[in-house]
C-alpha cells in the first residue's frame, strides 16, 4: 500500500492509526487529513520521536498492508 491509498481510504486508516498510535486524539488524527507530512509532525510532537522515526514506523506499517 502506498500514501496515496492511504489518503484514499482514509476514514478506515485513521482507525488502524489510531489502535497503532493510542495515545492520538480523534482530533489529532483529523487534524492530518491523509496527508504523511502533517501525521509525521503529530506522532512526533505527541510521542517525543524524531521525524525520521516516525517516518520509518509509517513506512513499516504500510508494508504490512
Amino acid at each position: 500500500m502506498n500514501w496515496e491509498q492511504v489518503k484514499g481510504n482514509w476514514t478506515q486508516m485513521k482507525g488502524e492509526l489510531r489502535e497503532k498510535y493510542g495515545a492520538l486524539t480523534d482530533d489529532e488524527v483529523e487534524q492530518a487529513k491523509g496527508e504523511r507530512d502533517q501525521l509525521v509532525g503529530v506522532i512526533s510532537e505527541k510521542y517525543g520521536k524524531a521525524k525520521f522515526e516516525v517516518e520509518k514506523e509509517l513506512d513499516e506499517w504500510l508494508s504490512e498492508r
